[in-house]
């Protein structure tokens, strides 16, 4: 691209304008630093004395593992559980918390277990002690959880236990750049450090960890930039997808989110049990959920798990972001045969919550 250099190497801050890469040295009125995370290997007992994968090593597998052991039970572990399950893998997850992605109602996390197992996925979870140890087979992990075998045997270990941003080595201390106590660059609403002339973007802002947040923070802080636009991160309705098959689709805040402010709650509920084309492809897991404000009579969450899950949940979060009334999109004819063209049924058979 004309005007643009591509350098190699790690950038490390020198001053607030001038970046260190090896022993070039680069000033700059405004830098941008965009540098991702990776996965989190945390201190369990005996971690360091066995053989493990995170979310990128796993990718350079040339074999199916006989018997992956998946440590966290949120996104990242149950796709690749998923994924290595229909490769033929036996799998087996172990989950910290009480239930599988913790951050989800409770509904979605149970309907998410109950796909996983059905493909015959082992879900163990209260493990509340983790331990690891060399075995013959590969790898022993000792757990403390209330029902279960007290050790698993696995070939392969996934960790799958969270990410961090890659901000430690950057020099932000020579710059004078603020980080929180994760190593998160703190940023105002549009992506702008405390130092002047230096901006974040990406999962090291701790705005978002998707490739969709990282693109939106770039047309932020381009707008306001290049074409003196107010456009602010906190604007933005947060949407996300759980790439299992099938997907959830999620936008806004999740109903026990919305319940904790003690506002006045409308919830609707469609198992895809009863969507035409959920049943004509033979895929009736899951269901679909939205939340409304039932004073400001606005949509501020939903949830799609089910066939397209992932696609349909556009048509909420676009409705979100115009800001109209919930009714509005109940009024809407949609196409059928979809999934999509019952969330308008849903919109209308809502009953009230607190």
């Amino acid at each position: 691209m004309k005007g643009c250099a591509v350098i190699n190497g790690h950038a490390r801050f020198d001053t607030p304008d001038t970046v260190r890469v090896g022993q070039d040295r680069l000033t700059a009125p405004r830098i941008f630093i965009n540098v991702d995370g990776r996965a989190i290997v945390r201190d369990l007992p005996g971690v360091d004395k066995v053989p493990f994968l995170t979310n990128r090593i796993i990718l350079a597998l040339d074999r199916v593992p006989e018997h992956l052991v998946v440590v966290g039970g949120s996104y990242v572990g149950l796709e690749f559980a998923q994924i290595y399950r229909r490769f033929g893998a036996t799998v087996t997850i172990v989950e910290m918390s009480t239930r599988l992605i913790a951050r989800e109602d409770e509904d979605v996390s149970q309907a998410i277990r109950e796909i996983l197992e059905g493909e015959g996925i082992t879900v163990r979870t209260g493990a509340e002690c983790i331990r690891f140890a060399p075995h013959a087979e590969a790898v022993a992990i000792d757990l403390e959880c209330t029902s279960g075998d007290p050790e698993i045997v696995g070939s392969d270990v996934l960790l799958a236990v969270g990410r961090r941003p890659n901000t430690e080595d950057l020099g932000l201390d020579k710059a004078g750049v603020a980080t929180d106590a994760r190593g998160y660059i703190q940023v105002d609403d549009r992506l702008a450090t405390n130092v002047q002339g230096i901006w974040a973007l990406g999962d090291c802002n701790g705005r978002g960890a998707f490739t969709h947040t990282a693109d939106n923070d770039f047309e932020i802080v381009a707008a306001n930039l290049l074409d003196g636009e107010g456009r602010r991160a906190s604007d933005r309705v947060p949407a996300y997808a759980l790439y299992i098959d099938p997907p959830l689709g999620r936008v806004g805040m999740t109903e026990t989110e919305a319940g904790t402010g003690g506002r006045p709650l409308l919830v609707g509920r469609r198992p895809m049990n009863r969507v035409g084309r959920a049943i004509e492809k033979g895929e009736t897991q899951g269901f679909m959920k939205i939340t409304v404000d039932a004073e400001a009579r606005k949509i501020i969450g939903a949830a799609i798990l089910g066939p397209g899950g992932d696609e349909a949940i556009h048509g909420i979060l676009d409705i979100m972001n115009t800001g109209v009334p919930y009714t509005t999109l109940q009024r809407a004819m949609p196409i059928h045969p979809t999934v999509s063209e019952l969330i308008p049924t849903v919109l209308g058979e809502m009953q009230p919550v607190r």
